[in-house]
């Protein structure tokens, strides 16, 4: 019995309209999930760059001033927010457009009144 029930939970779930809401929910999730990832991406290349100058300004010039972190890491989350826009922004198109793509090809065509 409990079987049974899970078989047509599954079963209604494969049908053209759950399966393109189920799809375009993990393809959203994707999406924002790789936005994270690259912008994380960015700012730690950015602050280890910083780090790296950090240590040759303080080896170069011990009493002088170090290095500014806010110069390198302001246009580093302007820089990570762009390309993981862009990134996120590609992956959801495309998820979505062949979401699109594949419902018209599952739906059935209506006959046509002549």
């Amino acid at each position: 019995m409990l079987i049974a029930a899970a078989r047509r939970r599954v079963a209604a779930l494969r049908q053209p309209v759950p399966a393109a809401r189920i799809a375009r929910a993990l393809w959203t999730a994707w999406a924002v999930i790789l936005g994270n990832v690259v912008f994380d991406r960015v700012i730690v290349v950015a602050g280890r760059n910083y780090i790296a100058a950090a240590g040759r300004a303080a080896r170069a010039n011990p009493s002088g001033p170090l290095a500014n972190m806010d110069e390198w890491m302001r246009p580093a989350v302007a820089r990570g927010f762009w390309i993981a826009t862009a990134a996120a922004g590609a992956v959801l198109l495309t998820g979505l457009a062949a979401v699109k793509t594949w419902r018209v090809t599952r739906t059935p065509q209506q006959p046509s009144d002549r």
